[in-house]
């Protein structure tokens, strides 16, 4: 590839004064509007931030490949920059990188898998170089730069390898699947060189599986190097090999020193049998296992996210729709009577229990792909079924009425578990290779089934239950001390757990303390609404106060669910915060549902109906003050998080470590 033809002397900048990244970007932005290659400066410059909100584009030797695709962008095209003074203030994978070196790509939404993938592949390796970047950072003119994009010599990027009788195979991979994944194998290639070892590296990036080892390979390897920050596709081909394991961005320092490890001092073998799902054992300690559990915990909240937003979806369609193109009374809607009306009544009543039913399988998901993350195929079954306890299914199918479901800390719970278990049997049961189908097909998904059953039985669920039944004691006890005390007990427990044995709880004594007209629904259904419309505004502003996001892209578009779903008064939007970030989330949930709630009742708001969504807001009695209440509420969930959040990424960038919010 010519990334000459990709430039031009206009988009071209040497020992510019720029003196921070926000400027850099701002400049090269407007470079490419004036060459014509993007239709919007301000949307595309957000594009831009954007990809820099989700991982760094700084690398190292003084580089940043910040990059972009969209359809603002009319042609893929490259802007480039020299720095006079390196800039600090980049977030990079080193964190002493001082970048002075910034190549901007653009590239148009069409060309994303093929145009984005190869330049930024070609480039990252290319600079994987230190006489290209040599000749890149000497060039005295435009013209000689430009000539100097395509200055590749052979023996930096296109040399053989010399045989030298050891061989490593590597397999590199990056969370993008983009720019770390080519130049941690560039980096091990040249240092294999370099040591007289055979190298070849397998890229699971972006692009799926480029150069992918064959048997024959794998057979005669001395051992094996997996650079990887996400999970390996096809380990059980390496059991057996010797290998070491660490992160993409490490070769990029170390790669000698990775690879004579993989030779002379590995972290163990591959283990297992060719043709089942294997494990690499590591003494990886408690800071290892609490890693571990995180991107567990993450992959379950990536999955969850799309449930959460197509039930929303269609309970919110069904629900507006049904006041207000059929007029009806929204309390009408669950009547089973409408499922025989015919029309359009039939159809959203129908879309609503669809929505409904969506939300059961919320949790199943969630603990199903935390157990998949830790043990792989094998976690599955037992993660799912952890699940369906989790969300109460199992007690709609036993016919059993005042069963209150542990929610998501039973999801999460039973989803580790199921997880490690599965892994444990699968590392431990060793069976004659006749019957190895046995194992993944038989024995784990039983011993793991039956296993989640009694531990839910006679742990998760009893525990939750007597959670639930001291809440509703401490409540009831609560009711002679004041209607402040009161809302606030009421408030803080509505918004513990979102839906879970403590939200259960108090809401079953708030609705029968209304029931018998003793005190009002006001501080429980602003408790509801308060956390999923706090966060979701939290995900919109965030870069407008901070200058910066602060949550990652999973949690925005959640963000922007949640919100929506807030007036709809479907707490459950707010859940992959708590899941994320429960030691942040779930103490701002509470304060915020406290605070809008005491405000909202001492200045004399009253609901006594259980209607918390918007279609409920005119049976308010007093409804200014309930206003009011609402909006301080969301105001300090949106602020707080954003302040905390921000404070703990400066902290972590200071300290030149990597944070996921």
């Amino acid at each position: 590839m010519e990334l000459r033809q990709l430039t031009d002397s206009s988009l071209l900048f040497l020992e510019v004064d720029w003196i921070s990244k926000k400027q850099v970007i701002d400049e090269l932005v407007n470079a490419l509007y004036g060459y014509g290659a993007i239709s919007s400066v301000e949307e595309y410059k957000q594009v831009v931030l954007d990809r820099e909100s989700h991982s760094p584009t700084g690398l190292e030797q003084g580089l940043a490949i910040p990059h972009g695709k969209s359809p603002l962008v009319k042609k893929a095209t490259v802007a480039i920059a020299r720095l006079k003074k390196p800039l600090v203030d980049w977030e990079s994978i080193d964190p002493n990188n001082k970048v002075d070196l910034v190549f901007l790509i653009a590239i148009p939404e069409g060309e994303a898998g093929s145009t984005h993938l190869k330049v930024l592949s070609e480039l990252s390796t290319r600079l994987m170089s230190a006489t290209y970047r040599k000749d890149l950072q000497n060039a005295k003119t435009k013209e000689e730069f430009l000539l100097n994009l395509d200055m590749v010599e052979t023996k930096d990027v296109k040399q053989g390898i010399q045989e030298s009788g050891k061989t490593v195979l590597a397999v590199t991979s990056c969370a993008a699947g983009i720019a770390h994944t080519y130049m941690a194998a560039e980096a091990l290639q040249q240092a294999g060189r370099e040591l007289g070892i055979n190298v070849y590296v397998e890229k699971q990036g972006a692009n799926g599986i480029e150069d992918r080892h064959t048997p024959d390979k794998i057979k005669k390897a001395d051992g094996i190097v997996f650079a990887v920050d996400t999970k390996v596709k096809g380990k059980e081909r390496f059991v057996g090999k010797p290998y070491v394991q660490t992160k993409v961005a490490d070769p990029l320092r170390r790669a000698k020193e990775i690879l004579l490890a993989s030779l002379e001092k590995p972290d163990g073998k591959v283990e297992g049998e060719v043709g089942e799902e294997t494990n690499v054992e590591t003494s990886k300690g408690v800071k290892g296992i609490l890693s571990e559990m995180g991107q567990a915990v993450m992959t379950g909240i990536s999955y969850m996210i799309p449930i959460i937003v197509s039930a929303g979806l269609m309970l919110g369609i069904a629900k507006l729709s049904w006041m207000y193109i059929l007029g009806l009374d929204i309390n009408d809607l669950a009547n089973a009577t409408n499922g025989r009306a015919g029309g359009a009544q039939e159809f959203f009543y129908f879309l609503d229990q669809f929505g409904n039913l969506i939300f059961k399988f919320l949790y199943p998901i969630f603990a199903m792909f935390v157990a998949y993350s830790i043990a792989d195929r094998v976690g599955i079954v037992g993660g799912f079924l952890g699940g369906i306890f989790a969300s109460g299914l199992n007690y709609t199918l036993w016919g059993i009425q005042d069963g209150i479901p542990s929610g998501f800390l039973g999801a999460l719970v039973l989803g580790l578990f199921s997880g490690y278990l599965a892994k444990f049997l699968n590392e431990k049961i060793k069976l004659p290779k006749n019957f190895a189908a046995m194992k993944p097909m038989f024995l784990i998904p039983g011993l793991s089934v039956l296993s989640v059953f009694i531990f839910n039985q006679y742990l998760v669920d009893p525990l939750f239950g007597s959670l639930n039944s001291i809440m509703a004691k401490f409540i009831s006890s609560m009711t002679g001390t004041g209607e402040i005390t009161l809302s606030a007990i009421i408030a803080g427990a509505t918004a513990f757990d979102l839906g879970g044995p403590i939200n259960k709880a108090a809401g079953a004594i708030a609705i029968g303390m209304a029931a018998d007209h003793i005190f009002p629904l006001t501080p429980r259904v602003l408790a509801i609404v308060i956390p999923p419309m706090g966060l979701g505004l939290a995900t919109i502003i965030d870069r407008f106060i901070v200058g910066r996001r602060v949550f990652n892209k999973d949690l925005q578009i959640a963000g922007n669910t949640a919100f929506i779903l807030g007036f709809l008064a479907i707490s459950e939007g707010a859940i992959p915060f708590m899941l994320r970030n429960p030691l942040i989330t779930i103490p701002i949930n509470i304060l915020g549902s406290i605070l809008g709630a005491c405000i909202a009742v001492a200045l004399g708001a009253v609901q006594w109906y259980p209607l918390p969504a918007i279609w409920g807001w005119p049976l308010v009695e007093n409804f200014l003050p309930y206003g009011v209440g609402l909006i301080i509420g969301v105001l300090f969930i949106a602020f707080g998080n954003i302040f905390i959040r921000y404070a703990l990424i400066k902290r972590a960038e200071r300290q030149g470590k990597d944070i996921k919010l």
